[in-house]
């Protein structure tokens, strides 16, 4: 072997290292919003609790990436696509990192939540987390498959959770008008609403 195919070799396989870090990180992500809407659904504060802990890994995925993604800017000078590829990681993993910060947000106020009055809303706020779920999912297949049809997919769900937040929103203000005693728990929960929301519209970054 050469000293050009060795280094072509090389930069081959750290780009596909960055590429599997963002699966990882991805996958991640994703867990982290499945079990932060379980935990709220089955008002389950030890699984918020490992939510709120786990989201230390996505952080720490996330300065591994931009660091191999700084060394290879550095290293390599990469140029067209290569170029193109280790920005979108480092833009990547700033939005899943994002996403793993809002599961962490919705863990917090579901501990917060545990004590008060059941609120049917919370299903409607599961069925948007696994619609976010599914996007993330979908996003990060698109990604490592540089898959555009797949990407374009994303926003027409993206449009799905965002009407139902929408509904989601008049629910509530439903509930708290038929009981101020309501107004507390219904608040935390268009926080979260809008936590899981804002998820969708990162896996949209992505795409």
């Amino acid at each position: 072997m050469n000293t050009s195919e060795h280094t072509v070799k090389s930069y081959d396989s750290e780009l596909t290292k960055l590429d599997n870090a963002i699966a990882r990180m991805g996958g991640m992500a994703e867990s982290l919003l499945g079990q932060a809407s379980e935990a709220l659904v089955k008002r389950d504060t030890a699984l918020a609790a490992d939510v709120i802990h786990d989201d230390l890994k996505v952080d720490e995925l996330e300065i591994e990436i931009n660091m191999e993604a700084t060394r290879i800017l550095a290293l390599r000078q990469p140029v067209a696509d290569d170029l193109r590829t280790v920005i979108a990681a480092l833009k990547t993993s700033s939005d899943l990192e994002r996403i793993g910060d809002l599961s962490k947000n919705i863990a917090k106020r579901t501990i917060t939540l545990s004590s008060s009055t059941p609120i049917g809303a919370v299903h409607t706020i599961a069925r948007m987390a696994s619609l976010v779920q599914s996007m993330v999912h979908n996003v990060l297949d698109a990604y490592l498959e540089r898959d555009e049809r797949k990407a374009l997919d994303i926003r027409q769900l993206d449009e799905v959770v965002d009407q139902l937040h929408t509904s989601l929103f008049r629910e509530l203000l439903t509930y708290m008008m038929e009981d101020p005693r309501n107004i507390t728990s219904c608040t935390h929960l268009l926080f979260i609403a809008k936590d899981v929301e804002r998820a969708g519209d990162h896996a949209t970054n992505i795409a």
